[in-house]
């Protein structure tokens, strides 16, 4: 029989055991951690790459034709043309753009709109205009037409002016059967005696414009001739007769449409408004019912007598 060794035995020897091969990769004899720190490099190369390549790509893109860059607003779109102007056609021989610098520096509402360094308090968009074009007592305004002499005579003697420090404007100073009266909530103010039955009182008045001015004289005109049916009776509708431009501003000169007892009467009026040493521009407004009708001249005395200070 063969001996048990003795596990106590000092002679007995203890074998270590081999230790085990490290793990090999399927890519030739290379360890696994080699490969996973090739693989982290490349990844960290990739990444680094792609990010020089958008932001390559994003500063560029504002340097394109027809872009904005990042943070920038774009300009505007023109400013649309003020209502009853007629569109300007380049002609062949004739580039658009220079067609438009001409139209700019001939066309009198050129002249009387405001400078941009002038535009503080002045309506930024056209927004106020098309509300005023959807009032169904405001039709479209005509094309550019002066007002023609109307009926009856000039009720002014010599040249005697009205001067309204307020608004920066002096206007003729009517003569007898007019009058000066309180003017209220005006700056100046003339009427003519009433008449029985009349609805509406003869007058000429000035003060700065009671609406936003316009960038346009002849939009700043426009909202003014329809803030004076406030001083006409109800339902009350407005009938072109004139429009063109006056020195630094714009007059429309119009029948105002109404009905007394259910009969159709009206009253011819016109509103100036004018650029001056005032903050505002000033506006000056007469109406005269077609009952005191031999005073229809004292329009045209009125509106050709406006001189901005």
């Amino acid at each position: 029989m063969t001996a048990e060794a003795d596990p106590s035995d000092p002679r007995r020897t203890s074998v270590p055991r081999p230790p085990k091969p490290p793990k090999r990769s399927r890519i030739g004899d290379l360890s696994m951690r080699v490969v996973y720190r090739v693989l982290a490099v490349a990844v960290v190369l990739v990444v680094a790459a792609a990010a020089v390549v958008a932001a390559f790509v994003f500063s560029g893109t504002s340097d394109r034709p027809g872009e904005a860059s990042s943070g920038q607003v774009a300009a505007p779109p023109a400013a649309t043309p003020s209502p009853g102007s007629s569109p300007v056609s380049a002609s062949p021989s004739v580039s658009p753009s220079a067609s438009a610098s001409v139209s700019a520096s001939t066309t009198p509402e050129a002249s009387a709109s405001p400078s941009p360094s002038t535009l503080e308090g002045v309506a930024r968009d056209r927004s106020a205009v098309v509300a005023a074009f959807a009032d169904p007592r405001v039709p479209e305004l005509p094309r550019d037409k002066k007002l023609a002499r109307l009926y009856g005579k000039a009720h002014h003697k010599g040249k005697r002016v009205l001067k309204d420090r307020r608004s920066g404007v002096w206007l003729a100073r009517l003569s007898k059967p007019w009058k000066i009266f309180g003017a209220s909530p005006f700056s100046t103010k003339q009427v003519l005696p009433k008449v029985k039955g009349a609805p509406v009182r003869a007058m000429v008045v000035s003060c700065p414009v009671p609406i936003q001015a316009q960038r346009h004289a002849k939009d700043t005109a426009l909202l003014a001739a329809r803030w004076t049916l406030n001083h006409h009776p109800e339902d009350s509708r407005i009938s072109w007769l004139a429009s063109q431009p006056i020195k630094k501003g714009w007059l429309l000169t119009y029948k105002v449409k109404y009905k007394v007892k259910g009969k159709a009467r009206f009253s011819v009026a016109a509103v100036a408004v004018t650029s001056s040493s005032a903050s505002r521009p000033a506006m000056v407004f007469v109406t005269i019912p077609d009952v005191q009708r031999p005073y229809w001249r004292d329009v045209n005395t009125v509106v050709s007598s406006i001189k901005p200070k």
